[in-house]
């Protein structure tokens, strides 16, 4: 009780989540899982609202808050894993990983590769052999440029056949509702995305996997058919963190409010029902623990980027 009555005293009046992408993809989701789940468990008085903007693969959306809104208290970003790749090679602008306040992580999924349903290419091995045969004839739908999660994925694949990861064919798009929509009207061939993005598609017949980048098979029932990349011979594993930041100037009792009542949303049964129905597998983390694991996996990424010659010095 005590915990409820703090929270309503400092609860903000318009509260806001942006996906900074189009509507349908995942970051559009974990806005929706954060509304639905802050409700259920009446943490808000009243629906977050959610709104989308979409550049640069989250650029345009972390520029605003940091710029714009740096002192909004009641407006949450999400993130992924694939924004901290970006920050990692300096796409967000003058703005690193240290310009905004990291609040809150809430899941985590797994990269994948997918096609539509009636596609020739049965498996992964079926796709790096068209590729090597002649990469500028397949499509690759990904969200963002060169560089990003989505080129990371297939460019670990590519080295790991032997392929010129630069001699692939993408095509830039922004979040993973526009790869589903390019893929299903047939304007690429393959989508690298994340399956949390691809289940309601695999779900009603539409596309199917080729790969997921995880440790092995997805023991949901709906996962479990779909074969990882280790698997068919590639030692490639891409977890998908997903969460939320808040603005560098957000005063503190702001940020603890939201602290407290992602802490209480992430200890519930309830949560974990709707996280599960999100295509999300447990990864909870907050505060002070979630900046220090950010800041870590940027210079990680930074090593990375370095090694596919994306920046020429991981420490800068």
């Amino acid at each position: 009780m005590l915990v409820a009555i703090q929270l309503l005293a400092a609860e903000p009046k318009r509260p806001e989540c942006i996906a900074p992408a189009s509507a349908g993809g995942a970051f559009d989701l974990t806005c929706k899982l954060a509304q639905s789940a802050l409700m259920s468990e009446k943490l808000l008085s009243a629906p977050m609202r959610v709104t989308y903007m979409p550049g640069g693969v989250g650029a345009v959306a972390y520029n605003a808050v940091v710029a714009q809104h740096p002192a909004d208290g009641g407006t949450l970003v999400t993130w992924s894993s694939g924004s901290l790749l970006n920050l990692a090679q300096g796409k967000f602008g003058r703005f690193d990983e240290s310009a905004v306040r990291w609040l809150a992580a809430i899941g985590i999924t797994y990269g994948a590769i997918a096609v539509r349903s009636d596609s020739p290419y049965k498996n992964l091995e079926d796709l790096v052999k068209a590729l090597k045969k002649d990469p500028s004839k397949i499509a690759i739908g990904s969200s963002g440029t060169i560089g990003g999660q989505d080129w990371m994925q297939t460019a670990l694949v590519a080295r790991a056949a032997g392929i010129n990861p630069r001699d692939l064919r993408y095509v830039a798009l922004e979040g993973g509702g526009e790869i589903a929509t390019a893929l299903l009207g047939g304007h690429i061939q393959v989508g690298s995305t994340d399956i949390s993005d691809s289940m309601p598609h695999i779900l009603n017949g539409e596309m199917r996997l080729l790969a997921v980048f995880s440790e092995k098979r997805l023991n949901e029932p709906e996962m479990k058919d779909i074969p990882t990349a280790k698997e068919q011979g590639y030692d490639i594993v891409w977890p998908v963190v997903r969460g939320f930041y808040l603005g560098p100037k957000v005063s503190d009792e702001d940020y603890a409010w939201w602290k407290t009542a992602f802490d209480t949303l992430l200890a519930s049964d309830d949560f974990a029902t709707l996280r599960d129905r999100s295509e999300l597998f447990p990864f909870a983390m907050t505060g002070d623990a979630l900046e220090v694991y950010v800041k870590k996996q940027v210079v990680g990424y930074k090593v990375l980027a370095k090694e596919f010659g994306l920046i020429s010095d991981p420490g800068k």
